[in-house]
């Protein structure tokens, strides 16, 4: 296949596309410090369009209040690389796309931003579904160290692609409490 992506993001996106297609699931994203990778990816794959509804690039604050309604509390209290974030930015793609599921990825991809709290390498994702239980947060904080901005990146677009598989299709379903 003809791609400028690696090899095993394109699998995982042709897994994604294959899963929810036989699922009959629609699919968004809100992605920040992955900059539109994990959408790329999907697009790869001939007939994405059958499952891949939108996808919202809100790398700065103010988009993530755009577009997918962060409000700027959350912001403000939890920063923008927070399960809270994350979670508001699901919610918000999931609502302004009329998809079925959304994943969203905010994170430090470095070389420089972090902090002592959020190292570079710091990403934290976050699922919600249509008719989904909105207490019931699907999230995960992961450190995946500093891998450089490339490999970061990468990882965080191979777990975003993971979360959004269908429930029997998915290998592990981290759950947090709340934002």
């Amino acid at each position: 296949m003809d791609t400028i992506l690696p090899a095993e993001l394109v699998a995982a996106a042709r897994r994604v596309v294959d899963a929810n297609r036989a699922a009959g699931r629609r699919v968004t994203l809100a992605e920040s410090c992955t900059g539109g990778l994990v959408a790329a990816a999907l697009t790869e794959i001939p007939g994405s369009s059958d499952v891949l509804e939108a996808g919202f690039v809100t790398y700065s604050n103010d988009a993530k209040v755009a577009l997918v309604r962060v409000s700027n509390d959350v912001l403000e209290t939890f920063g923008a690389v927070s399960v809270a974030t994350a979670w508001s930015m699901a919610q918000g793609a999931l609502e302004a796309s009329g998809a079925d599921v959304a994943v969203a990825i905010t994170g430090v991809a470095g070389p420089g931003g972090g902090s002592e709290k959020k190292p570079v390498g710091t990403v934290v994702f976050a699922r919600a579904e249509k008719g989904g239980d909105p207490a019931k947060v699907v999230a995960d904080l992961r450190h995946f160290g500093d891998l450089g901005r490339g490999g970061i990146r990468l990882q965080a677009a191979l777990c975003a692609l993971e979360l959004l598989l269908p429930p029997e299709e998915a290998v592990d379903e981290p759950v947090a409490e709340s934002p």
